[in-house]
Protein backbone atom coordinates (compact mmCIF):
# COMPACT_ATOMS: atom_id res chain seq x y z
CA UNK A 1 0.00 0.00 0.00
CA UNK A 2 1.33 3.19 -0.93
CA UNK A 3 1.39 5.90 1.53
CA UNK A 4 -1.99 7.75 2.04
CA UNK A 5 -0.14 10.95 2.43
CA UNK A 6 2.19 11.73 0.08
CA UNK A 7 1.48 8.21 -2.16
CA UNK A 8 5.55 7.17 -1.91
CA UNK A 9 6.36 3.35 -2.03
CA UNK A 10 8.86 2.92 0.71
CA UNK A 11 6.48 2.55 3.68
CA UNK A 12 8.32 -0.05 6.52
CA UNK A 13 7.24 -1.81 9.60
CA UNK A 14 6.58 0.51 12.67
CA UNK A 15 4.57 -1.84 14.97
CA UNK A 16 2.12 -4.27 15.20
CA UNK A 17 -0.16 -5.39 18.06
CA UNK A 18 -3.29 -7.90 18.54
CA UNK A 19 -5.59 -5.64 16.24
CA UNK A 20 -3.84 -4.36 13.40
CA UNK A 21 -0.40 -3.44 12.14
CA UNK A 22 1.55 0.44 11.23
CA UNK A 23 3.58 0.86 8.45
CA UNK A 24 5.58 4.22 8.50
CA UNK A 25 6.36 6.04 4.99
CA UNK A 26 9.93 7.07 5.16
CA UNK A 27 9.65 10.17 2.66
CA UNK A 28 6.41 12.15 4.94
CA UNK A 29 6.86 10.08 8.06
CA UNK A 30 3.26 9.08 8.19
CA UNK A 31 2.53 6.29 10.06
CA UNK A 32 -0.58 4.23 8.87
CA UNK A 33 -2.58 1.24 8.90
CA UNK A 34 -3.30 -0.65 5.79
CA UNK A 35 -6.31 -0.65 4.34
CA UNK A 36 -6.96 -4.40 4.96
CA UNK A 37 -7.83 -3.26 8.54
CA UNK A 38 -9.86 -0.45 7.73
CA UNK A 39 -13.40 -0.60 9.47
CA UNK A 40 -16.37 -0.83 7.09
CA UNK A 41 -18.34 2.89 7.17
CA UNK A 42 -20.83 1.08 9.43
CA UNK A 43 -18.81 -0.05 11.83
CA UNK A 44 -17.27 3.33 11.90
CA UNK A 45 -20.31 5.47 11.81
CA UNK A 46 -21.34 2.89 15.17
CA UNK A 47 -17.97 4.04 16.87
CA UNK A 48 -18.98 7.97 16.07
CA UNK A 49 -22.25 7.05 17.55
CA UNK A 50 -20.33 6.23 21.00
CA UNK A 51 -18.53 9.52 21.25
CA UNK A 52 -20.23 12.51 23.64
CA UNK A 53 -19.68 15.51 22.13
CA UNK A 54 -22.06 17.86 23.53
CA UNK A 55 -21.63 21.57 22.79
CA UNK A 56 -22.70 22.98 26.34
CA UNK A 57 -20.18 20.43 27.75
CA UNK A 58 -17.19 22.88 29.40
CA UNK A 59 -15.01 20.26 29.86
CA UNK A 60 -15.62 20.04 25.81
CA UNK A 61 -15.54 23.46 25.19
CA UNK A 62 -11.89 23.37 27.27
CA UNK A 63 -10.72 20.74 25.25
CA UNK A 64 -11.35 22.47 21.89
CA UNK A 65 -10.16 26.06 23.17
CA UNK A 66 -6.55 24.61 22.85
CA UNK A 67 -7.09 25.31 18.43
CA UNK A 68 -10.05 27.58 18.73
CA UNK A 69 -7.91 30.65 20.98
CA UNK A 70 -5.01 30.32 18.74
CA UNK A 71 -6.58 30.67 15.85
CA UNK A 72 -9.31 33.71 17.07
CA UNK A 73 -6.14 35.24 17.65
CA UNK A 74 -4.86 35.04 14.18
CA UNK A 75 -8.20 35.47 12.43
CA UNK A 76 -9.67 39.08 11.33
CA UNK A 77 -13.33 39.41 12.05
CA UNK A 78 -15.33 38.65 10.65
CA UNK A 79 -14.36 35.84 8.83
CA UNK A 80 -15.67 32.60 6.92
CA UNK A 81 -14.97 29.15 8.05
CA UNK A 82 -15.51 25.76 7.63
CA UNK A 83 -15.28 23.16 10.35
CA UNK A 84 -14.53 20.09 8.50
CA UNK A 85 -15.60 16.60 10.57
CA UNK A 86 -17.65 18.14 12.88
CA UNK A 87 -19.38 15.68 14.29
CA UNK A 88 -22.88 14.93 15.67
CA UNK A 89 -22.25 18.29 18.30
CA UNK A 90 -20.39 20.37 16.22
CA UNK A 91 -19.43 22.28 19.43
CA UNK A 92 -16.30 24.38 18.04
CA UNK A 93 -17.97 25.40 15.28
CA UNK A 94 -20.66 27.34 17.91
CA UNK A 95 -17.33 28.82 20.07
CA UNK A 96 -16.26 30.47 16.49
CA UNK A 97 -19.83 31.37 15.91
CA UNK A 98 -19.90 33.11 19.27
CA UNK A 99 -16.83 35.10 18.56
CA UNK A 100 -18.03 36.60 15.62
CA UNK A 101 -17.52 34.37 12.84
CA UNK A 102 -19.72 32.51 10.11
CA UNK A 103 -18.90 28.84 10.09
CA UNK A 104 -20.46 26.02 7.87
CA UNK A 105 -20.28 22.54 8.36
CA UNK A 106 -19.16 19.25 6.92
CA UNK A 107 -19.27 16.01 8.05
CA UNK A 108 -19.32 12.30 6.13
CA UNK A 109 -21.60 11.05 8.48
CA UNK A 110 -23.55 14.07 9.85
CA UNK A 111 -23.62 16.81 7.83
CA UNK A 112 -22.64 15.46 4.28
CA UNK A 113 -23.65 18.75 1.87
CA UNK A 114 -20.62 18.52 -0.27
CA UNK A 115 -21.64 21.50 -2.01
CA UNK A 116 -19.62 23.14 1.82
CA UNK A 117 -16.46 22.34 0.01
CA UNK A 118 -16.84 23.93 -3.25
CA UNK A 119 -16.64 27.27 -1.38
CA UNK A 120 -13.69 29.58 -0.26
CA UNK A 121 -12.94 30.08 3.22
CA UNK A 122 -10.85 32.78 5.55
CA UNK A 123 -10.42 29.67 7.62
CA UNK A 124 -11.04 25.88 7.83
CA UNK A 125 -10.70 23.66 11.11
CA UNK A 126 -10.64 19.75 11.72
CA UNK A 127 -10.29 18.49 15.21
CA UNK A 128 -9.84 15.61 16.14
CA UNK A 129 -10.29 14.32 11.98
CA UNK A 130 -7.04 13.65 10.07
CA UNK A 131 -6.39 10.53 12.50
CA UNK A 132 -9.96 9.06 10.52
CA UNK A 133 -9.08 10.08 6.92
CA UNK A 134 -8.37 7.13 4.47
CA UNK A 135 -6.72 9.23 1.82
CA UNK A 136 -5.48 12.74 4.09
CA UNK A 137 -3.17 13.72 0.85
CA UNK A 138 -6.37 13.98 -0.75
CA UNK A 139 -8.24 15.49 1.69
CA UNK A 140 -6.34 17.83 2.98
CA UNK A 141 -5.02 19.40 -0.92
CA UNK A 142 -8.98 19.98 -1.15
CA UNK A 143 -9.14 21.69 1.95
CA UNK A 144 -6.17 24.10 1.31
CA UNK A 145 -7.85 24.38 -2.07
CA UNK A 146 -10.59 26.02 -0.84
CA UNK A 147 -8.56 28.28 1.94
CA UNK A 148 -8.43 31.86 0.61
CA UNK A 149 -4.87 32.99 0.49
CA UNK A 150 -4.16 34.38 4.20
CA UNK A 151 -6.57 31.87 5.29
CA UNK A 152 -5.61 29.19 8.12
CA UNK A 153 -6.45 25.77 8.14
CA UNK A 154 -6.73 24.61 12.22
CA UNK A 155 -5.97 20.85 12.83
CA UNK A 156 -5.79 19.05 16.27
CA UNK A 157 -4.79 15.70 16.46
CA UNK A 158 -2.30 13.54 19.11
CA UNK A 159 1.55 12.94 17.10
CA UNK A 160 3.60 10.19 16.90
CA UNK A 161 6.68 10.83 18.93
CA UNK A 162 8.81 7.51 18.47
CA UNK A 163 8.13 3.53 18.09
CA UNK A 164 8.82 2.95 21.73
CA UNK A 165 5.86 5.57 22.96
CA UNK A 166 3.49 4.55 20.11
CA UNK A 167 3.65 0.87 21.39
CA UNK A 168 1.78 2.04 24.74
CA UNK A 169 0.27 4.84 22.75
CA UNK A 170 -3.54 4.86 23.92
CA UNK A 171 -4.49 6.52 20.96
CA UNK A 172 -3.33 4.11 18.54
CA UNK A 173 -6.02 1.57 19.92
CA UNK A 174 -9.35 3.46 18.83
CA UNK A 175 -10.20 1.20 15.26
CA UNK A 176 -11.36 4.45 13.64
CA UNK A 177 -7.61 5.98 13.98
CA UNK A 178 -6.01 5.03 10.70
CA UNK A 179 -3.20 8.13 9.94
CA UNK A 180 -0.65 9.27 12.36
CA UNK A 181 1.17 12.32 11.96
CA UNK A 182 4.39 13.51 13.47
CA UNK A 183 6.06 17.10 13.46
CA UNK A 184 7.89 15.80 10.29
CA UNK A 185 4.90 14.80 8.93
CA UNK A 186 3.79 18.30 9.06
CA UNK A 187 6.94 19.99 8.45
CA UNK A 188 6.63 17.88 5.36
CA UNK A 189 2.96 19.10 4.05
CA UNK A 190 4.03 22.67 5.00
CA UNK A 191 6.85 22.63 2.78
CA UNK A 192 4.88 20.85 -0.40
CA UNK A 193 2.13 23.76 0.03
CA UNK A 194 4.76 26.80 0.45
CA UNK A 195 2.74 27.01 3.43
CA UNK A 196 3.24 28.90 7.20
CA UNK A 197 3.53 26.31 10.44
CA UNK A 198 2.91 26.77 14.19
CA UNK A 199 2.91 23.52 16.16
CA UNK A 200 0.86 24.75 19.51
CA UNK A 201 1.51 22.86 22.30
CA UNK A 202 1.35 19.16 21.80
CA UNK A 203 -1.34 18.19 18.90
CA UNK A 204 -2.49 21.87 17.54
CA UNK A 205 -1.01 22.24 13.75
CA UNK A 206 -2.06 25.89 12.15
CA UNK A 207 -0.89 26.12 8.42
CA UNK A 208 -1.59 29.54 6.61
CA UNK A 209 -1.70 29.75 3.31
CA UNK A 210 0.59 32.40 2.05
Amino acid sequence: MDCPLCDSGENFPFHRDRRREYLRCQNCQLVFVPSSAWLSPQAELAEYQLHENDPTDAGYRHFLSRLALPLLERLPAPASGLDFGCGPGPALAQMLTEAGHRVALYDPFFAPDRDTLAASYDFITATEVVEHLQRPGTELAGLWDALRPGGYLGIMTKLVLDAEAFANWHYKNDPTHICFFSRQSWHWWAVQQGAGLEIVGADVILLQKR
